[in-house]
């Protein structure tokens, strides 16, 4: 064979090589676009549902996102039945007990959430409105019983569809406290059951504070505000060490005791050992609690011998004194007066505040992102997320579907 022909077949076959890894590369590129647009698709699907898509849902979301309309993609995957039965009742479920337990039965005050979520009510009365979500009459359920568990226990063995089945209703109409009275999820049973059970009512304005504006008492110590509204089972010198009280005591109770003030007329009325079967109860006008001959439940002259010169409650008047000082970072609103009568104003007081706002954006950023916040970029999307939230009507499929969106490559 000549000495051109093998350069020749030489320079043919590196030609055809290169023609060959060349086309692979690009190949693979093409095939790695498509790999990844549809696996977006799966783990929007996945995160948002919870369950894996079918695949017509799946090729169309993927479609979407091709086409550069990822948050249509995330929409479809709203519709899924398992994003109101599974994720919404898990985000909901952890605010319903004492010990955050994701796993908690169904119950009205998780229903009320997936319910607002799903009729794109203003989010904010979550922690106001007269509104509670029951199973529709037309289903084979124990009916909603003030007193049990029963009917959301059923919804949830029976895996009924919540975006088709969960219809609202009137508190007032359900549990027999006046609308004026009702203040969302607070005034809900579970949440009774929860934090108006024995104690002192503070536990309910404590664990508000830790489940929808994502904060505790600890970090909004404020010692600089006057204590005179702390009430006088707060021993002044606990131990016999009156610097306890002052450098921290105080700092948690000066502001916690004046706005819990809001829930003097409530408690949780139960006849069994552990208050499984029990009810919310509210002093109605015209009414007096036996032991404080007022409308101001027993629970709040409790231990009073320990500083009889306390603060004795008289009504359910409240004031916020965290409007002034540090805690002004929580965000009230200026449009409010920062004082009132009731737990439905104090709970329209902190859902107006930015905190709140921005709480349930960093909830939804754990639930499908499936970790917490941790670069700048995330910061910036929260900020974006929480500034359109606020401005849009407080609407939280669309925190869903912009959070979701945002880290689908994750």
């Amino acid at each position: 064979m000549k000495i051109t022909t093998i350069i020749r077949r030489i320079r043919y076959s590196l030609s055809l090589s290169l023609l060959i890894s060349l086309t692979g590369l690009f190949g693979l590129a093409s095939l790695s676009v498509q790999a990844g647009s549809l696996q977006q698709a799966k783990r929007l699907h996945d995160r948002l549902a919870g369950v894996p898509a079918d695949a017509a849902t799946l090729s169309q979301m993927q479609q979407l996102i091709d086409a550069g309309n990822a948050k249509g993609a995330a929409e479809l995957a709203l519709q899924h039945p398992d994003f109101y039965r599974t994720t919404l009742k898990l985000f909901a479920s952890a605010a319903t007990n004492r010990d955050q337990d994701v796993f908690e039965p169904l119950n009205d005050y998780s229903a009320t959430v997936i319910g607002l979520i799903r009729d794109d009510i203003d989010y904010r009365q979550l922690l106001q409105t007269d509104l509670l979500y029951v199973g529709s009459d037309s289903l084979d359920l124990p009916p909603y019983n003030s007193t049990d568990n029963a009917h959301y226990v059923a919804l949830e063995q029976q895996a009924v569809d919540l975006a088709q089945y969960l219809e609202p209703r009137a508190q007032s109409s359900l549990n027999a406290i006046p609308a004026a009275a009702s203040a969302g999820v607070m005034t809900s049973r579970a949440a009774a059951k929860a934090f108006f059970y024995l104690g002192t009512n503070r536990a309910m304005f404590r664990f508000t504070l830790l489940n929808q504006l994502c904060t505790d008492l600890e970090p909004l110590q404020d010692i600089s505000i006057s204590p005179a509204q702390i009430r006088q089972d707060i021993s002044r010198s606990p131990g016999g060490d009156s610097r306890l009280f002052n450098n921290n005591c105080i700092g948690c109770h000066a502001g916690m005791d004046p706005m819990a003030q809001a829930f003097a007329y409530y408690d949780y009325q139960f006849s069994d050992e552990d208050g499984s079967n029990g009810q919310i109860f509210y002093q109605a006008a015209g009414t007096v609690n036996e032991t404080t001959q007022s409308r101001v439940q027993s629970k709040y002259h409790i231990n009073s011998g320990n500083f009889v010169y306390g603060y004795q409650t008289e009504n359910e008047d409240w004031a916020n004194y965290w409007r002034e000082g540090q805690n002004q970072s929580l965000g009230w609103s200026e449009s409010l007066p920062g004082a009132g009568t009731g737990a439905k104003s104090l709970g329209e007081e902190l859902a107006n505040t930015q905190a709140f706002a921005q709480c349930q954006v960093k909830k939804v950023f754990r639930t499908v992102c499936l970790r917490q916040p941790q670069s700048l970029a995330d910061v910036t999307a929260l900020n974006a997320i929480t500034d359109s939230f606020s401005s849009s009507g407080y609407r939280m499929k669309q925190v869903f579907v912009d959070t979701a969106t945002y880290c689908m490559g994750d």
